[in-house]
């Protein structure tokens, strides 16, 4: 059986926590923040969540592990189509992730932990995440999904990507990041309404307790 180590306020665990769900795969929780033990690290070369263990071996980062499942687990395809719509899938995720998760990823320090970021910094992930965003909207088809009528990876990247860079840019520069791309408030609206989904935030919403805790034991 597969296990899944990380924790459930990490939007890249929940990524592949949806992935999981939605294709069916029976599997395991470990629970674990980021580390660099010797024992992590044999596991996660980088030592970050999150991880997946499989009988043949260990797989981190995210996009590797979502084509992984896809490719071992085929039922309810997550990169579905020819050769060509499949890469496309790729490039949406790809985009997600460059161009809307890590930008923001600067700001959660001041966004959700209260920690100030200096001004240049929000200046520079203020220009990112609209470019992104724009980029987004030139990409996706939004129909009603990213790549089309049917749920793909790069909605699943997306939706845990952009939740959290749109609270960035409303807390920090006051804008509505999701508008700037037509369509992408609706998707939102449309995949936080699967249940699983919902049942993730709520397995979020009580692991935030205990990661608040960890990460006020840091400091």
């Amino acid at each position: 059986m597969l296990t899944l180590i990380g924790f459930d306020v990490s939007n890249y665990f929940n990524m592949v926590k949806l992935a999981l769900a939605i294709k069916g795969i029976e599997y395991k929780t470990v629970i674990l923040y980021p580390n660099q033990t010797d024992e992590y690290l044999l596991k996660s070369p980088m030592g970050k969540v999150p991880a997946l263990e499989t009988d043949q071996g260990v797989l981190t980062e995210t996009n590797v592990i979502l084509e992984y499942l896809d490719e071992a687990y085929p039922n309810s395809p997550l990169y579905p189509g020819s050769t060509f719509e499949k890469a496309k899938i790729r490039e949406l995720v790809k985009m997600a992730e460059l161009y809307i998760e890590l930008p923001a990823r600067r700001c959660h320090s001041e966004a959700f932990f209260g920690q100030k970021v200096d001004d240049l910094t929000k200046k520079e992930v203020k220009r990112a995440l609209y470019k992104g965003i724009e980029g987004i909207a030139r990409s996706a088809k939004f129909n009603p999904y990213l790549a089309g009528e049917q749920l793909t990876a790069a909605d699943i990247v997306f939706l845990y990507s952009a939740d959290l860079a749109a609270a960035v840019a409303g807390k920090l520069f006051a804008v509505d990041l999701l508008e700037m791309a037509p369509g992408a408030k609706q998707l939102m609206d449309k995949l936080n309404q699967l249940d699983d989904v919902i049942q993730i935030a709520e397995d979020r919403k009580l692991a935030n307790i205990e990661f608040k805790k960890y990460i006020a034991s840091l400091s």
